[in-house]
């Protein structure tokens, strides 16, 4: 092959994984992250502690519970500020990290069960099972009336119909790419290092674009967290929204930074080890030998 064809085919494929890094690491989280449902509960069960998540949820609930009940208007905000100190102190208990913990398995399951199901209509969860659930947290916890707690079938809509077909279509595309996007871009930057003319140089040119793509990837999470935000209704708490947005892509993160530090790294050893070699070349060359004499014959 021609040096100036294996330069260009090099360089090509360089590009093509530098570019595939990125998006790699992205359906790898989407498809073993959040697909995964050990993955998923691990994530979100350290939010049940989350203060700005403990508010939303204690607001929402006093702004259900008192929907239901009437009250007089001079004892709205007294009534008001109970009811939230007494479902904000219940947020502190076990209970409600059992609550917390069945119900976004519920939610998990029944959405990841629709995309990968080819069924119509609208993604809902069951809140009997974790009734039942939080109902056996309180009777261990010997509460009064527990036993009374009712359990009945009541269905949360947690995904629109409208919204199911698109979802699906890119959840299996996901789910290819999670594999077979990181393995390409592997193949692609040792083929283009191997075929390179001067693989120093490859091997600089894809640790700099291994960086460069690990930053632009913090940069869309960074983008994706404001757009997020941005779009929530109003009575949706920004800074629950924001603590749930920054849990579910912890990995992600973690990853964008590990490609940019290797990125960096290898960069930098490449660019080390071609000064060093540059300056010992003059040093290995060999010195011309001394000219002898010229011999002179008498005659």
């Amino acid at each position: 092959m021609p040096p100036r064809v294996r330069s260009a085919l090099s360089a090509v494929l360089i590009a093509l994984a530098c570019l595939l890094a990125p998006l790699g690491a992205l359906s790898a989280w989407a498809t073993y992250g959040l697909g995964d449902s050990e993955r998923y509960e691990a994530t979100m069960a350290p939010l049940a502690a989350d203060d700005d998540v403990r508010d939303a949820i204690a607001a929402g609930v006093t702004e259900d519970i008192l929907r239901e009940v009437h009250v007089r208007p001079r004892l709205q905000g007294p009534v008001n500020h109970f009811v939230r100190d007494a479902v904000r102190s219940f947020t502190e208990t076990e209970a409600y990290r059992t609550a917390w913990e069945a119900a976004n398995l519920a939610a998990h399951d029944a959405v990841m069960r629709a995309l990968r199901e080819d069924r119509e209509g609208a993604v809902t969860v069951d809140l009997a099972p974790v009734t039942e659930r939080v109902k056996r947290r309180l009777a261990d916890d010997h509460m009064p009336l527990a036993d009374r707690i009712p359990v009945e079938h009541a269905e949360i809509t947690v995904l629109e119909a409208e919204d199911l077909a698109r979802l699906r279509k890119g959840f299996h595309v996901l789910e290819v790419a999670g594999f077979w996007l990181p393995s390409a871009s592997v193949v692609f930057a040792a083929t283009g290092i191997v075929i390179a003319v001067r693989r120093r140089r490859a091997v600089l040119a894809t640790g700099l674009g291994t960086a460069v793509g690990a930053a632009l990837l913090g940069v869309a999470i960074t983008v994706g967290r404001k757009l997020t935000l941005a779009d929530l209704p109003p009575d949706v708490s920004r800074t629950a929204a924001g603590a749930v947005y920054d849990a579910l892509t912890e990995t992600l993160r973690f990853v964008s930074w590990l490609l940019l530090a290797l990125g960096l790294t290898v960069s930098l050893a490449a660019a080390l080890t071609r000064a060093y070699t540059r300056r010992r070349r003059p040093s290995e060359t060999p010195r011309p030998a001394p000219a002898e004499p010229p011999t002179h014959v008498g005659a």
